[in-house]
C-alpha cells in the first residue's frame, strides 16, 4: 500500500475528501516525527508504538574492498512495536 492509496483509503472511510485526507495524514506523519525528534515515544494504542533506539558506534566492513575496516558512528534510529490489537489482526 503506498501513501496515495492510504489518504484514499483514509478518505473513503472517513467521508471527506482525498485532499482533507492527505493534510490528516501529513500532519500525523508530522507530529510524530517531532516527537521522536525530541526523544519522546509515540503510542498508539490498539495499534503500537514508535521509539527511538541508540545504536551504538562500531567498525564495519567497506564492501567494496572487504580488506578494508570503515568506523560506523553511533546513530538515533526509530523503532517501531507493534501493539497486541495489531499483531492479532494480522495473525
Amino acid at each position: 500500500m503506498t501513501k496515495q492509496d492510504l489518504v484514499a483509503a483514509i478518505a473513503a472511510a472517513a467521508g471527506v475528501t482525498k485532499k482533507t485526507a492527505g493534510e490528516a495524514l501529513e500532519a500525523l506523519l508530522g507530529a510524530v516525527t517531532q516527537s521522536l525528534k525530541k526523544g519522546k515515544n509515540v503510542t498508539i494504542t490498539g495499534f503500537g508504538t514508535f521509539r527511538v533506539s541508540h545504536r551504538a558506534a562500531r567498525t564495519g566492513v567497506n564492501p567494496r574492498n572487504p580488506g578494508q575496516k570503515i568506523k560506523i558512528p553511533a546513530m538515533n534510529i526509530p523503532a517501531f512495536k507493534a501493539g497486541k490489537s495489531l499483531k492479532d489482526a494480522v495473525r
